[in-house]
């Protein structure tokens, strides 16, 4: 990134770089609600059914029942359980287990979930979803959780902020994308090295550029096929002799003018230019040991996931490749109470309906699980009171306001940066980032802390390329803070709420 003289001269003669058509005003208010995320969670040894030992304190309250992660299994045994009144206490995660709200947050197209003949976006689908659980009284937490302990009935977990007991309990933490482990990849990570195209795939810097794409799988060739929407060219880098993926995506794939497959591909290393900018991957032909260099400006993992089961080795059975063992149609698991839903248990089908499925079939076996035992307290859902529809930023024509905290598009940044004595927050964000959608409700909730004090900008990389790439952008979520003309700093990928909220008070 450029420094902060040279990050912050491209907003002094901004004006005459933008042309009237171009530059918009927007009523300052929330960002949409995101989706939200799963976490794995610490378990202790399985207990048998007839021994069912007691906790020693009574005084803390006890939930009926507590879902670790979200995504589509998360969420849907949220739906299935607060219908039936059991008030579920959701962990949706914030950081832990990859990007929250599951890896159907970097899907472009999802266009085989029932009800959507046109298709739906993967973070679209998942804001339904949430909102969906939200309306029937799920009570929903972004906090990634610390401990799960289940020697000790109730169960207790502990997030990052917040300790519960409850007497069922359904994991859907899901999985996180894997690495190649490259000598270089921590130094070029959101630099040129990306898990996420759906992402990253729009950035300034990628497009109308060579890039690679790593895997032979679907995930690696759905990538691919989205990157030919911005790159000059891409390259699909396999380590077989053959890809892994379906028919009908190989077809896609060996049909598209724009990919060139290479099997019997491994990449070593990125190779850097004199600027220490991403120039190229240094490749071996895995059957000759011929070496190359390639030439592209970014590399895209599609690699596989693994599951998030670490924190539950040695205490729920796991299998070999380190999925939940289940052993019944509800996600039972070899802890009494305790069910596994979504990826985290599926090896084979990993779809997005199947991992529905399996988490409405938890949450009903939950639901069956406290009645049997009768530890069921039911929560009846208020009467719903008719809320007139508020009228969207389309409806009315919207003006700037300098003395509102929060705004949106590039004629607030230039007017805020020339005017306003505040700190300046910066957010880039793109349609389709998945890992975006989870940032904006956090980082505005900090912001709210800071009411007066800071001024939250949030640019769409795509509606406004030329300020993204001006401020040197190479990826998204992304947030630069201004002050006085000058970049201070900026913050890649999602932080935690503390390190946003130590910076601002530090230089507010």
């Amino acid at each position: 990134m450029a420094g902060a003289a040279a990050s912050s001269s491209w907003l002094i003669a901004w004006p005459d770089r933008i042309s009237s058509s171009r530059r918009r005003n927007f009523k300052s208010g929330a960002v949409a609600a995101a989706a939200a995320a799963a976490t794995a969670a610490s378990v202790a040894a399985a207990v048998a059914v007839e021994e069912l030992p007691k906790s020693s304190s009574s005084e803390v309250p006890v939930e009926n029942l507590v879902i670790i992660g979200s995504g589509p299994a998360g969420y849907t045994a949220a739906i299935y359980a607060a219908r039936a009144n059991l008030k579920p206490l959701v962990f949706e995660g914030y950081q832990a287990g990859g990007v929250p709200g599951g890896q159907l947050m970097t899907t472009t197209e999802v266009e085989n979930f029932p009800g959507f003949p046109e298709g739906i976006s993967g973070p679209d689908l998942m804001d339904r979803m949430r909102k969906q659980a939200e309306r029937w009284g799920a009570e929903l937490r972004t906090e990634d959780v610390e401990v799960v302990d289940v020697s000790i009935r109730p169960f207790t977990v502990r997030s990052s902020e917040h300790e519960v007991k409850c007497h069922t309990l359904i994991i859907a933490t899901g999985a996180v994308a894997k690495r190649l482990g490259l000598p270089r990849e921590h130094e070029f990570w959101s630099r040129g090295i990306s898990a996420c195209a759906i992402c990253d795939g729009a950035s300034p810097i990628f497009k109308a550029q060579e890039l690679a794409v790593v895997g032979g799988g679907d995930t690696a060739t759905e990538e691919a096929l989205y990157l030919t929407k911005y790159a000059r060219h891409v390259h699909l880098l396999v380590r077989r002799d053959q890809l892994r993926a379906s028919k009908a995506m190989q077809d896609r794939a060996f049909n598209n003018p724009n990919i060139t497959v290479h099997f019997n591909t491994r990449v070593l290393d990125v190779v850097p230019n004199d600027k220490g900018q991403m120039a190229g991957v240094l490749l071996e032909d895995s059957s000759s040991g011929i070496r190359k260099t390639l030439q592209v400006k970014g590399l895209f993992y599609g690699i596989g996931h693994q599951p998030n089961s670490h924190l539950l080795a040695g205490q729920v059975e796991l299998d070999e490749a380190g999925y939940v063992v289940t052993t019944g149609s509800g996600g039972e698991t070899s802890v009494e109470g305790v069910f596994a839903a979504g990826d985290l248990q599926d090896h084979e089908w990993r779809q997005a309906v199947t991992a529905a499925g399996s988490g409405c079939m938890a949450a009903l076996a939950a639901e069956r699980y406290l009645v049997r035992n009768n530890l069921l307290i039911e929560f009846h859902q208020p009467k719903q009171e008719e809320t007139k529809k508020e009228l969207t930023s389309e409806d009315v024509e919207m003006g700037f306001d300098i003395t509102a905290t929060k705004h949106k598009g590039q004629y607030a940044l230039r007017k805020l940066y020339h005017e306003s004595p505040r700190l300046i927050a910066v957010l880039y964000t793109s349609p389709t980032c998945g890992p975006c959608r989870t940032l904006k409700p956090i980082f505005n909730k900090v912001v709210d802390e800071f009411n007066k004090e800071v001024h939250l900008v949030e640019i769409d990389i795509e509606e406004d390329p030329e300020i993204a790439e001006a401020g040197g952008v190479m990826g998204t979520p992304c947030i630069q803070f201004f002050k006085n003309k000058e970049k201070l700093t900026e913050f890649a990928g999602v932080k935690m709420k503390k390190d946003y909220r130590e910076f601002i008070t530090s230089n507010k």
